[in-house]
């Protein structure tokens, strides 16, 4: 098991926490801050998913005007944990 704590930059949300299996797909993942609900349905959907897919379909996507999200922030996270693996 492999897992990072991600401080997040330019949004409401403070800290990603984020677990992923030797197989690379995400165990556990809670976003602490920013709006609760919305956050733990989404880390309630992710759960369970390849790392990689997750963090495609999360990356580049804005909040209103600002140039990253919770999601956005979240494929950073999964970016980081992504460099613990061996290629």
């Amino acid at each position: 098991m492999k897992q990072v704590f991600y401080k997040t930059q330019g949004t409401c949300s403070q800290f990603i926490e984020l677990s992923a299996d030797d197989n690379k797909i995400i165990q556990d993942v809670r976003v602490i801050g920013g709006c609760e609900g919305n956050l733990t349905g989404l880390c309630k959907l992710i759960t369970g998913k390849p790392l990689s897919e997750v963090r495609e379909k999360l990356a580049g996507i804005p909040c209103g005007t600002k140039q990253t999200s919770c999601p956005d922030q979240i494929s950073r996270a999964i970016a980081e944990l992504e460099k613990q693996y061996p290629d």
